[in-house]
């Protein structure tokens, strides 16, 4: 527990607003995209199967 919030005190100040935006953005684009590709392989798989 000490290692892990010395090193998010040490990285804090470090940390911009534009960069916190943008990994926010960037995890949400992913996790989007992730989840209709998982969609969109048990509708194919399904369809295969019969």
């Amino acid at each position: 527990m000490g290692t892990a919030g010395g090193t998010f005190l040490s990285v804090l100040p470090n940390l911009h607003s534009e960069d916190v935006l943008k990994t926010v953005i960037l995890a949400s684009v992913g996790a989007i995209v992730s989840f209709i590709i998982s969609l969109a392989l048990k509708f194919f798989i399904k369809k295969h199967k019969k």
